[in-house]
């Protein structure tokens, strides 16, 4: 009996135990927004929600269960941003996922490329695009979906994908912007919100609004509308700041700045954004592949509402406009990068002109070199003992500077044609300017004499 005892106080002290180490974990789970970590500290970000299918949602346990009735549940595992293999990544997922879920469930939601189908009875589907994780032009999110639960995973985090309490956006006031030129005193007097220049340049590169202003979802249907909006408008946000920084790029280029366009042909910086481009349209292509056939496996479900149906009808349209403006953004590039590769062309010729009008200078005194250089007999001026040969070198160069003017004027000939041509075609504008000009004077002259007259014209 005592040794029983004994056994149930542990076992409460167990308990109390553990329930002390749940309080502070749940608090900073919720502190943290819906996050905890695995045994990879910092290395993979976990959420969990509860939804009561009534518009409302709680952060709950990681213990992957479903709902019942009309709730349902949401798992959502953020994997890291920095360059690791596929099979870390794997590793990561069967740590936080395995049990309940089979390696089969694990490695059909990390393996890399398109994919829909039924894995166990459970829809799933990914847009994985191959690539450095580091890159922010490689996207990864994958879902797994049953009728009363949802588990996704994505690489790095995707905005707008959680949820935040209600009317605490920024966007629901009014703010002033911080300018360098404005000082403190002046915004205390003015009051209000006041929100950074940089921040508001984010959000003009954004399409969407906050998390705070997303509608919670009340169905699994309104659940996978919402991951798939938030990986349209995450490619959405990557083509708007791609454009931005275009825009910018074109106007210092039109600008003239010599050091600016050496520095991007060196960095090699629009074959790169090139490359990204094309990456991005795989990812695009991707979702063209996945998404209409998550839609056409949904529709045979009885819990997925029609709405939710046209919902993904209008993204899938959506994407194909997004893939038609990186397209635009494509060409663009290829321009800029066709501009560049001419200017510097222009570059190179011009050297080469000046290179070849210093051969040009150099060119008669070669030729004459050459011919008095022969050793044979004949040639003038090269007997230098006979006195009357003893200008010979000023004989030479006085030759020299006449072949070099001779030259210079059949290489500079079609430029003074074309400027006498010009000087021409201003003196005649200048003379039928002057012509025109008299003849008007006599015109309103006569006019205004009919006029004095009385305003009549006399007939006879």
């Amino acid at each position: 009996m005592m040794e029983h005892s004994r056994g149930d106080l542990n076992v409460e002290g167990e308990g109390e135990s553990e329930e002390m180490e749940r309080e502070p974990t749940s608090r900073a789970h919720l502190r943290d927004n819906g996050y905890n970590n695995s045994r990879y500290t910092g290395a993979v970000r976990q959420k969990a929600y509860i939804f009561d299918g009534e518009g409302n949602y709680y952060d709950k346990e990681w213990d992957l269960t479903e709902g019942r009735g009309k709730e349902f549940c949401w798992y959502h595992v953020e994997l890291p941003k920095w360059n690791q293999r596929l099979s870390q990544s794997a590793q990561y997922l069967i740590d936080v996922l395995c049990p309940p879920m089979k390696l089969q469930d694990i490695l059909s939601l990390v393996s890399n490329g398109p994919f829909c189908g039924h894995v166990d009875g459970a829809l799933v589907f990914r847009v994985n695009s191959p690539g450095p994780a580091s890159s922010k032009f490689t996207f990864r999110i994958s879902a797994r979906i049953t009728e009363n639960s949802v588990i996704t995973v994505s690489l790095g985090r995707v905005p707008r994908l959680g949820f935040s309490p209600a009317n605490q956006s920024l966007l629901s006031e009014v703010p002033i912007v911080e300018s360098p030129s404005s000082g403190s005193g002046e915004m205390k007097e003015r009051g209000g919100t006041v929100i950074r220049e940089h921040v508001l340049d984010f959000l003009l590169m954004m399409n969407h609004s906050e998390e705070a202003d997303n509608p919670v979802p009340k169905s699994v249907s309104n659940l996978i509308v919402h991951i798939i909006d938030t990986h349209v408008d995450h490619l959405q946000d990557i083509v708007t700041k791609l454009e931005i920084e275009l825009d910018a790029m074109e106007l210092e280029i039109d600008k003239g700045s010599f050091a600016l366009k050496k520095q991007l042909l060196d960095d090699r910086r629009f074959p790169k954004m090139h490359l990204d481009l094309q990456r991005l349209l795989q990812v695009i292509a991707h979702g063209e592949q996945v998404f209409p056939r998550v839609k056409e496996k949904c529709s045979s479900k009885g819990w997925f509402a029609s709405d939710d149906i046209n919902s993904l009808e209008e993204l899938i349209g959506r994407l194909r406009r997004l893939k038609e403006n990186v397209g635009f953004i494509t060409n663009r590039v290829t321009a800029i990068q066709a501009g560049l590769d001419s200017w510097q062309s222009e570059q190179i010729n011009k050297k080469l002109y000046y290179l070849s009008f210093l051969s040009i200078i150099f060119l008669p005194l070669s030729v004459v070199t050459g011919v008095f250089g022969m050793n044979v007999g004949g040639v003038p001026w090269t007997n230098q003992r006979e006195p009357e040969l003893k200008e010979g070198f000023r004989n030479v160069m006085l030759l020299c500077v006449a072949l070099l003017l001779l030259v210079l004027l059949c290489f500079l000939f079609p430029a003074l044609y074309s400027h006498v041509t010009a000087w021409k075609r201003r003196r005649d504008m200048k003379r039928s300017w002057s012509l025109n000009r008299r003849s008007f004077l006599r015109r309103s002259t006569g006019i205004r004499e009919r006029n004095d007259r009385g305003g009549y014209l006399r007939l006879y």
